[in-house]
């Protein structure tokens, strides 16, 4: 994998282990020759593997819109930052610009960019890994809700094994690197509910 796109909060958490975890996911990267690509901040945990990165002498390439640029204050010492219109435009760009996609610690903006991922990696859209850094088991309930989709019939195992969870940097980068998208599609008919 030569690029990885990582959605993760704004903030910081309640909890030094989210930072420690985004700061060495970022100089794992760097020391593994992986590009970042990310929201472009220079706060929170975006700030965190942005720097850890940075500070591992790896390339990092923010995509930050216009609007937000002075509010989540844009980086000033990426590789490359690109400011774009909309927060849709963010995604497929940063989409655009990866081989994988990790997602870390974060609130809404974090989750929604993460379920449009999975999404599009679901309709077939892109083949790419899709992982869940579950630090200190804070993903724990949301993959409990994924199972209980597919327990309800409204998701294939097929798909929610797309998902690739782990907590340890190195082990989930391994999964990546090993991944293999499905072949089957995503819709559910009669007779398999």
């Amino acid at each position: 994998m030569k690029s990885i796109t990582v959605f993760c909060g704004s903030s910081l958490g309640s909890d030094d282990v989210f930072k420690e975890q985004a700061t060495l996911l970022g100089q794992t990267l760097a020391k593994q020759n992986i590009q970042l690509v990310y929201g472009g901040a220079d706060v929170g945990l975006m700030g965190a593997v942005a720097e850890g990165a940075l500070n591992s002498g790896g390339k990092v390439v923010g995509v930050l819109p216009y609007f937000l640029q002075s509010k989540e204050i844009a980086h000033k010492q990426l590789t490359e930052l690109i400011l774009v219109e909309t927060m849709h435009e963010r995604k497929t760009k940063m989409n655009d610009l990866c081989n994988g996609v990790i997602v870390l610690p974060g609130g809404y903006g974090t989750l929604e960019e993460f379920f449009e991922m999975i999404t599009w990696a679901q309709l077939g859209l892109h083949r790419k890994p899709i992982a869940v850094l579950n630090i200190d088991g804070f993903y724990d309930d949301l993959i409990k809700l994924v199972q209980t989709m597919v327990d309800k019939g409204f998701l294939k195992q097929i798909n929610r094994d797309m998902l690739l969870i782990g907590d340890n940097v190195d082990e989930l980068l391994e999964k990546m690197r090993n991944y293999k998208a499905p072949t089957v599609g995503k819709w559910i008919y009669k007779d398999e509910v």
